[in-house]
């Protein structure tokens, strides 16, 4: 079950229990006004803007997913009908690990941070917020073969391998994105944390699978374009919810590129807008370049470098070998001989799985201290064991009850007597249990019989190699505690008078309460709040909608008054009251 006051449906009670711990209610009575008439400003002017350079997909899919243009996304109301069309959103505080992101799109979970930002960066935040994910992601979902990208990139993204510096950039980025949107953080906490960021991706060494990946969504989903290099459309959530870089990334200022497999390589920086975007023809050539991609992942290479990865990840992951059985845990060595891992080795809890179900009697119980075991052929024989028949594994004394001294390529030698084995779906002999069994390579000592039980792990090569573990529940996986948490401040009394006034504006538009004075909330609003902009836009399109020239010439005079002293609002001012006399309806 989902935590307390989320409301589940069939898609979010598929959700593994490790993923839940991420979840928080949205707490929607916590919108002030204020948020209401940001989402309401920011919505209506990407709609007027959208409406001609997005992607059709992206009004359609506003429809679609139930995002109102006046009110921010109730998650819990929009579910309903995301599952028409196979989808749900569940809300999270900011940015979360990556594996884990990805592994809420592989179960066509979306993950909405349910903040808002705050009116000062209306145009763009660098924190992860509901204008971004809920207007940004959720309409283009709407498109089938988008969705199916969206699912396959999550599911092939959560087994990708990070680095050890990966989960501190990841831990140092969301810190900076706390910060940079929290209210009263000071200039000198912003840029201390701006410049660990910095230094931690100038010293991040070769990229890691997650790296590379991370680059490929945010060419995409982030900042994707699609159509020709001549006319592109935008389709990146990204470029979707800021309604600064959407028109800014249509100029000639920015490149674009066709996109391409080399986008993995292009690193972005996720404080200042992209001075490079990537043209995808279609949807479908999103998929080709996943795969293609996913082609060098040691998800499917395996192999000594797989395994090498999963070492250098200092993280919990899983090796297939050939047969299908896969060892999960926390790999701290690997012998390798020409080329090939010949023995591996992980340390503290580890489990064994065929197909992600972990074998009866191998958990983490069994295998409390780790778990090595050898690869490959034996030595002098063509046959692997694998492929060996009943009375094969007899001729060569592998056989329950028996002692037997097996040698493989590589000079690893196992010695003991044969307790059991078993045996995997297709009969193919996937593990040898010994007693009295001493593994060796060369003078080093790998087992001792004191040790207890030998389990060896049979199979020929390492087929795969990925982050995370085979069987979900041979793990506890509910240990995630974020360094840091958004900073939600008491409010001022002041920050609560003008949230009412606010109140008082949303309540009149919606007919809530008609016999407000609109023009006692202008008064008060000029005498007590001189700067803000945004409430007497929304003033001035009740007063034009109702044709009261003389309230629309006052606030007219006010807004400039405001342009004078502030210029950087001039923009969105202006931009406000002409979709106003433009009269947008969505």
């Amino acid at each position: 079950m989902t935590p307390n006051n989320v409301e589940s449906n069939p898609i979010l009670d598929r959700l593994p229990k490790h993923l839940l711990q991420y979840i928080k209610p949205q707490n929607y009575e916590h919108y002030s006004a204020i948020d209401q008439a940001v989402w309401r400003y920011v919505m209506r002017k990407n709609v007027d803007f959208l409406s001609s350079v997005a992607h059709k997909s992206y009004l359609e899919g506003l429809k679609q997913t139930g995002i109102s243009i006046d009110s921010i996304p109730n998650m819990y109301g929009m579910n309903r009908i995301l599952k028409d069309i196979g989808w749900a959103a569940v809300a999270v505080d900011g940015f979360i690990p990556p594996n884990a992101f990805m592994e809420f799109q592989a179960y066509n979970v979306l993950v909405i941070a349910s903040d808002i930002r705050q009116l000062e960066h209306i145009e763009y935040t660098p924190a992860p917020d509901i204008i971004h994910e809920g207007a940004g992601h959720a309409p283009i979902i709407a498109n089938p073969e988008y969705a199916e990208y969206l699912r396959r990139f999550g599911e092939i993204g959560c087994k990708a391998i990070s680095s050890a510096k990966d989960y501190e950039l990841y831990e140092a980025v969301r810190h900076l994105s706390i910060i940079k949107e929290a209210p009263n953080s000071s200039k000198e906490a912003i840029t201390e944390a701006e410049q660990k960021v910095e230094d931690l991706q100038q010293n991040m060494g070769d990229p890691s699978e997650m790296a590379l990946i991370r680059n490929l969504h945010w060419w995409t989903v982030e900042y994707g374009l699609i159509g020709s290099i001549e006319n592109p459309k935008i389709y990146g959530a990204g470029l979707l919810s800021s309604i600064g870089e959407s028109a800014w990334c249509m100029t000639d200022a920015v490149e674009k590129l066709p996109y391409t497999i080399e986008a993995t390589y292009q690193d972005f920086d996720i404080t200042k807008p992209q001075p490079q975007l990537y043209v995808t023809p279609n949807f479908a050539h999103l998929s080709l370049v996943l795969e293609t991609f996913a082609n060098t992942m040691a998800l499917r290479k395996g192999g000594l470098m797989g395994v090498n990865k999963l070492i250098t990840s200092n993280a919990l992951g899983t090796i297939e070998l050939s047969t299908g059985i896969q060892v999960s845990g926390i790999f701290t060595d690997v012998i390798e001989d020409n080329g090939l891992p010949i023995y591996i080795q992980t340390t503290g809890p580890s489990a064994l799985a065929y197909r992600e179900k972990e074998l009866v009697g191998h958990g983490t119980l069994t295998h409390g201290k780790g778990f090595g075991s050898p690869i490959g052929k034996l030595k002098g024989i063509n046959l692997a064991i694998e492929d060996m028949s009943p009375r094969d594994l007899k001729a060569y004394n592998i056989f329950e009850e028996e002692a037997v001294t097996l040698e493989f390529e590589g000079d690893i030698i196992v010695s003991g007597e044969i307790i059991t084995g078993k045996r995997n779906l297709q009969g193919k002999i996937i593990l040898i249990s010994f007693k009295n069994c001493t593994v060796t390579h060369h003078s080093k000592v790998l087992f001792k019989p004191e040790w207890g039980v030998y389990d060896m792990a049979v199979g020929k090569s390492v087929v795969s190699a990925y982050s995370g573990p085979a069987d979900l529940n041979s793990f506890d996986l509910i240990t995630h505690k974020p360094t840091s948490e958004t900073i939600h401040i008491k409010k001022t009394e002041n920050q609560l008078k003008l949230e009412s006034l606010y109140q008082q504006v949303r309540d009149y538009r919606d007919g809530k309460n008609k016999t407000i004075s609109r023009t006692k909330v202008l008064d008060e609003l000029i005498e007590h709040f001189p700067t803000d902009w945004l409430l007497p836009v929304e003033l001035y399109e009740l007063a034009f909608k109702g044709n009261e020239t003389l309230l629309c010439e006052r606030i007219l005079n006010h807004l400039e008054h405001i342009k004078q002293n502030k210029p950087q609002v001039g923009k969105l001012i202006d931009d406000g009251l002409e979709i106003i006399k433009n009269t947008v309806k969505v």
